[in-house]
């Protein structure tokens, strides 16, 4: 295990180093003009002078390859530098957001992979009945349904129509205290909504999964002795079952990135998908490149996660294979 975690951080080096050119890269391209950004209503009225000597300041005005490798040096020494548009350090800016988006992410994780897990145990062992047809038809559906559209549906149905759910924020508008009771209540609706767009898949790997694990040898030979159908369904075809499953793991991880960062934008959840579109829009190299290199490392620890899990639950894997 300590081997495969190993190659996979030294296969991340040259990944990261790449990521974070490709941000710097992309920035310089960008219509976007940072000085302006910077400068806001000011820099409507400012002199051409005034806004080279801005530039020159903010850096932006020296070559790419200087202003990236600069920067990765900083970051390398825990220097993330600071950010043009939030007027604070980067470390500050992601250490104040990124607690909330972990809870949402995690939060909605844990919703599709036990629903799914649970809808396609259920499913796989009764193939082509009602409920199977019922949860099949609904997967394919929310397949195609963008993660902001179901957010603004649930939003609509159970805080405007029933009133149930608040519709978004992190605590009650007449609160000044941040309270667990009230981030429980205000985490529902987009944990909910964001789980759900990733519940699709889980379930469908799942419901094959266990329904080819049901005819199989195995599987056939516990029924066999005697076992109950139970402990056939979830001590056997459930772990065979599982397999494919785990490797799904790391490739969402992308996805949950992304579908939260619609899903925060939707629900004013105070994470990092407000950051990360003013830094988009305002050109903010140096906190652009740390959330994308936040990113990439989500991507390459979900991968890894997978394969660790894969191996442990597979001992014909193995970590060093």
């Amino acid at each position: 295990m300590g081997r495969m975690a190993g190659r996979r951080a030294l296969l991340a080096v040259p990944v990261l180093a790449a990521v974070t050119f490709g941000v710097f890269a992309v920035a310089a391209a960008s219509p976007f003009d940072p000085v302006k950004a910077y400068a806001g209503t000011a820099g409507l009225t400012a002199s051409q002078e005034n806004l080279d000597q801005l530039r020159a300041n903010l850096g932006v005005d020296r070559p790419l390859v200087s202003r990236w490798w600069d920067w990765l040096s900083s970051a390398l020494g825990g220097d993330l530098g600071d950010s043009t548009v939030m007027r604070q350090p980067v470390a500050d800016v992601i250490g104040e957001r990124l607690g909330w988006s972990v809870l949402l992410a995690t939060a909605a994780f844990a919703v599709a992979v036990l629903l799914g897990t649970g809808l396609g145990v259920l499913a796989a062992r009764r193939p082509g009945r009602l409920l199977d047809r019922c949860v099949s038809a609904a997967a394919y559906t929310l397949e195609a349904a963008p993660a902001f559209w179901l957010g603004l549906l649930a939003i609509w149905f159970f805080a405007v129509e029933l009133g149930l759910l608040p519709a978004g924020g992190l605590t009650d508008a007449a609160s000044d205290t941040v309270t667990l009771g009230q981030v429980a209540d205000h985490l529902v609706l987009p944990a909910a909504v964001l789980g759900i767009s990733q519940l699709p898949w889980f379930f469908l790997y799942v419901r094959q999964g266990v329904a080819d694990a049901l005819g199989e040898d195995p599987v056939r030979g516990a029924r066999a002795r005697g076992l109950s159908e139970r402990t056939v369904l979830l001590g056997h075809a459930l772990r065979s079952g599982m397999l494919p499953m785990l490797t799904l793991i790391g490739s969402r991880v992308p996805e949950l990135i992304t579908g939260a960062l619609l899903v925060e934008t939707v629900f004013s959840w105070p994470g990092i998908a407000a950051a990360t579109v003013q830094a988009a829009t305002s050109v903010d190299f140096p906190l652009l490149a740390a959330l994308t290199v936040l990113a990439t490392v989500a991507v390459v620890l979900g991968n890894l996660l997978s394969d660790l899990l894969y191996a442990l639950a597979d001992p014909r894997v193995g970590f060093d294979g």
